[in-house]
């Protein structure tokens, strides 16, 4: 008789993973994956820099690696992150495989079986199966424009007061799902809070690069940068938005005491990260390939991100509430009451277009009053056919109510 572990248990499907293979089909237009569009990764500057190595840095790149990382990539991602004021001389920096792998270890060195994660409510899918894998109890805290809902968390924090989480995790650049960008005051606001109940914060910034305008820039330097000195902070990042998914590159930048737990934990989980993808990496960003490749970018999802508003603010109905993002790759969007979600979902598919429900975000799994549009994959001149079609299926159910 077979006898999964419990942990392996309470794991559910992710639907974002469920429904990918619905974005590859030609005649689906998705707004399903959050991730890059195909067509705009940087492929020429790759064979360039691949194609130029010395013979010896091509076996190395094919050969296993130190765990932490592959030590050009570490020296250059720590001038990278110095530049942007990041505390990298009292902290270690580590390579992983993806931001995720980052979390998960995380996960690992802090979570018993039992403990209390703080996450936001929405939370991102990846960290929601990260710390239930280790079997943990995921508290939610609502979100709203400005970021965690701070009287929300002070009376969750004081109920359980006896018996405080483990950590708090938090995406406050450009959220996924919700976009969000929290405002300079919420984070103060945080920082008192979590000071004031000695807790960790796992600070995770996987799409902070990618603003769309000059004015927000001084809103995405990461807590880690600002209140160092102030608290615990645990910081993850990842190649995966602003360079590629497929190279499996993230890090964390902890205190050399969580550092030296976090590198035992990822000998056990892989040895190390792909030292192939390390080398191409560390030649892409130490070559200056990186910032002028992150300025392209922030360009092209500005521009797919304008167009999906404009035919959002066209063919969707009134009821449906949304706030315009100021970079990343999402738009969260909140349903008049009493629609059927799901009932949408199947007929936009139906119909040629497909996006992501609220309650795959839901720690809980209860949310069935929001959607996420991810605009980043969507080919440009696909997008406000795809958009019709979803305000046609939202339209067509609010009529149903009437």
């Amino acid at each position: 008789m077979i006898r999964f572990s419990k942990a392996v248990n309470s794991l559910r499907s992710s639907e974002i993973r469920d429904l990918m293979g619905l974005a590859t089909r030609p005649d689906i237009i998705s707004f399903a994956g959050g991730m890059p569009g195909n067509e705009l990764f940087p492929v020429e500057d790759i064979d360039e820099i691949y194609n130029n190595l010395e013979l010896d840095l091509k076996r190395t790149a094919f050969q296993y690696g130190p765990t932490p990382g592959y030590p050009p990539l570490l020296e250059s991602l720590k001038e990278y992150l110095n530049k942007k004021g990041m505390p990298v001389n009292n902290n270690k920096l580590m390579i992983t495989t993806g931001s995720l792998q980052a979390i998960n270890i995380l996960a690992k060195v802090f979570i018993d079986p039992g403990d209390t994660v703080v996450t936001e409510n929405p939370c991102f899918i990846g960290a929601i199966s990260a710390f239930k894998s280790y079997q943990a109890n995921l508290a939610g805290i609502n979100l709203d424009e400005d970021g965690i809902d701070i009287q929300s968390l002070k009376a969750f924090l004081k109920k359980y007061k006896s018996v405080p989480p483990k950590f708090i995790y938090i995406t406050p650049y450009f959220h996924n799902p919700a976009g969000t960008l929290y405002t300079e005051q919420r984070k103060k606001e945080l920082i008192l809070v979590l000071k004031e109940h000695g807790l960790l914060l796992v600070e995770d910034d996987a799409y902070g690069e990618l603003y769309f305008d000059e004015d927000v820039r001084k809103r995405v330097m990461p807590m880690k940068a600002l209140y160092e000195n102030e608290l615990t902070i645990c910081y993850t990042g990842t190649f995966s938005k602003i360079l590629g998914p497929g190279f499996r590159l993230g890090w964390m930048l902890v205190p050399p005491d969580i550092y030296q737990k976090a590198e035992l934990v990822k000998q056990s989980m892989d040895a190390c990260s792909p030292n192939f993808t390390q080398v191409l990496a560390n030649e892409f960003l130490r070559s200056g390939r990186m910032e002028k490749y992150i300025l392209k970018m922030r360009e092209v999802y500005r521009k797919r991100k304008d167009i999906t508003a404009a035919a959002i603010r066209k063919y969707f109905p009134p009821e449906v509430t949304w706030t315009e993002p100021q970079g990343g790759f999402y738009i969260w969007l909140k349903l008049p009451p009493r629609i059927d979600i799901m009932a949408v979902l199947k007929s936009s598919i139906e119909k040629g277009a497909v996006f992501v429900i609220g309650r795959t975000f839901d720690p809980e799994g209860r949310d069935n009053s929001h959607f996420r549009l991810a605009y980043s994959h969507t080919p440009e001149d696909k997008i406000e056919k795809g958009i019709q079609i979803l305000g046609g299926c939202l339209n067509e159910a609010l009529k149903s109510l009437k």
